[in-house]
């Protein structure tokens, strides 16, 4: 569900006693992970399949960016409902690995990044 993670590290900055960093590299590394495993099933998903046209818009559109922008598509892996499509696109068609995380992690901390200076 998009935005639950933003709720929670916007309340627990408010509430906790963990510092800001604390929080921000705790949900930047656990959301990064998720991207990098989505990265890996579509990296799967391509060796078992051919790739073909998706079926879903926002599957067609994620195919579109990365295949006309490559692994700096990426960076856009924080956007609700379209990051993790283009995560999964990415792994499909192969971008390089290491872009590709680097990338994946650097949105997603920039996200977060957001988040921790907007509410503290």
């Amino acid at each position: 569900m998009p935005g639950g993670s933003e709720v929670l590290l916007a309340y627990l900055l408010t509430q906790s006693e963990f510092s800001s960093i604390e929080l921000l590299i705790a949900a930047a590394a656990g959301n990064s992970l998720g991207g990098i495993l989505t990265y890996a099933m579509g990296w799967w998903v391509s060796s078992r399949w051919p790739l073909k046209v998706p079926e879903k818009k926002r599957q067609k559109q994620a195919l579109v960016w990365v295949q006309r922008y490559g692994a700096m598509s990426l960076l856009l892996s924080w956007l609700p409902l379209i990051g993790d499509p283009l995560c999964l696109a990415a792994g499909w068609v192969r971008c390089h690995l290491f872009y590709s995380l680097m990338l994946i992690c650097i949105g997603k901390t920039l996200r977060y990044s957001l988040i921790v200076l907007a509410v503290s």
